[in-house]
């Protein structure tokens, strides 16, 4: 029970240190062209469920779903288009702040694409 716990405790250390990677992406339809754009504090988790979506035909973007049903989810593309590193001392609010003002700045240099 002892070396179990001490795992668990170093097992936690290790989530807490690890490096937290956020950023803006967006999902393009490789047909239509037109553009979802989203910013996360968890860029892998982002690319992750999209993966996941891909291969099981199901899509957890709301505004993609009619576009996702009618031409499946292989017609969509996941992009990172900039990631941004938490510092140690920073908050996980003021890193999602950060991340969303990065959003702000891809929706103004992104403003002649079509959105969803």
């Amino acid at each position: 029970m002892t070396n179990e716990s001490g795992r668990k405790k170093e097992l936690q250390s290790q989530y807490k240190e690890r490096e937290v990677v956020g950023g803006v992406y967006l999902l393009r339809n490789t047909q239509t062209r037109k553009i979802f754009l989203d910013a996360t504090v968890d860029l892998q988790g982002a690319k992750n469920r999209f993966a996941f979506a891909q291969s099981t035909g199901s899509c957890v973007y709301v505004k993609l779903q009619q576009d996702w049903a009618r031409l499946g989810g292989d017609r969509f593309a996941f992009e990172t288009l900039e990631e941004v590193r938490k510092k140690g001392e920073q908050t996980r609010e003021g890193f999602k702040e950060d991340v969303e003002l990065l959003k702000d700045i891809w929706l103004e240099q992104l403003s002649n694409e079509e959105f969803y």
